[in-house]
């Protein structure tokens, strides 16, 4: 009589196991992958209406505009016929920005620097703190601040720049009044945006592999030789990412500059002189007393922020996709 005996199946293969394992989590990852896709889409979208209706607004304030929009001087959109232009706006903006930036962005690096590889412990902790919390104080908190107290005591350091500097012209001060100038702006934003810039960096020097560090340390490095070799390079597209994320508030700052500056429609070399205005500051003094061509004339100007903004950040990360070593992998 033959033998009974059960014969064991052949192991499965590695692709027949594959086949059979459960789909648990399949539902979750397709929700998820929807999720994300979908807010993408919805993030496209938003930028595209804000732009289709700055552009439609637009058009119909340039179009009955007698003046050229690029660079006429004066803002009198509700003049016969309406003259505007954003010459004035745009040199503001950019000066202020600037400015701002040559200020922060080194005493940002430094700060995150001592907080991250020179500050003891018990310092960096409550140091980072209040960093973190300057980042979050209102604007106007700093505009009453900048009119009260940055406005009056920069008149003392406006005539000293003038009586040293005088013969570089940017400095060379030719008009007697407060410190309500371009200067004082760029000061301010760059108070404003050193928490930003100081914050984002010194994540990103955190971040730095202790690895590279110590390997540093151990060839006899100093400390200096350990950040000028290790973690500068690591954290350089950090820097500049926090750098473009100061810029961006730099450029749309609005109730701190409009309470500092004196705003005026003429051009100067001479920042310490008052006078100037910025995009934000103009939109903002300007919108509630116009008419509709003349909020469409604001808008016009919100439009080219708009695209500034936009190139700015897109410039930022070109130079980050173009520049491997901007990315850290080689340090």
């Amino acid at each position: 009589m033959a033998s009974t005996t059960p014969i064991d199946p052949p192991p499965a293969s590695p692709m027949a196991r594959k086949r059979t394992r459960p789909k648990t989590g399949r539902l979750g990852d397709k929700i998820f992958l929807g999720l994300s896709r979908g807010s993408g889409i919805l993030l496209l979208v938003i930028m595209a209406s804000i732009a289709v209706f700055l552009t439609y607004r637009s058009v119909l304030a340039v179009s009955e505009n007698e003046g050229n929009f690029f660079t006429t001087f004066d803002w009198n959109p509700a003049g016969d016929p309406p003259v505007f232009g954003i010459a004035v706006l745009l040199y503001g903006t950019i000066v202020s920005s600037v400015i701002a930036m040559v200020l922060a962005v080194p005493v940002a690096v430094g700060i995150a620097l001592f907080i991250s590889h020179y500050a003891p412990r018990k310092l960096a902790t409550p140091l980072a703190y209040v960093v973190d919390l300057l980042a979050a104080v209102p604007s106007i908190v700093y505009g009453l601040w900048g009119a009260l107290f940055l406005v009056p005591y920069l008149e003392g350091l406006n005539l000293w720049l003038d009586q040293f500097f005088s013969w570089t012209y940017i400095f060379d001060k030719t008009e007697v009044g407060v410190a309500r100038s371009l200067f004082t702006v760029g000061i301010l934003l760059a108070i404003m945006i050193l928490p930003i810039v100081t914050s984002v960096s010194r994540e990103v020097f955190l971040q730095v592999p202790k690895m590279n560090e110590e390997a540093a340390l151990a060839l006899g490095a100093t400390r200096w030789e350990v950040i000028r070799l290790s973690v500068l390079p690591f954290g350089r597209s950090g820097v500049i990412s926090a750098s473009m994320l100061g810029l961006g508030r730099a450029l749309g700052e609005t109730m701190a500059v409009a309470t500092v500056l004196s705003p005026s429609f003429v051009i100067s070399g001479h920042l310490l002189d008052p006078g100037g205005g910025t995009f934000a500051q103009n939109i903002a003094a300007k919108f509630d007393e116009a008419d509709e061509f003349g909020r469409d004339a604001l808008i016009a100007s919100g439009l080219v922020l708009f695209v500034l903004t936009l190139l700015v950040n897109g410039a930022a990360r070109l130079i980050i996709a173009r520049r491997k070593e901007y990315s850290g992998a080689n340090a």
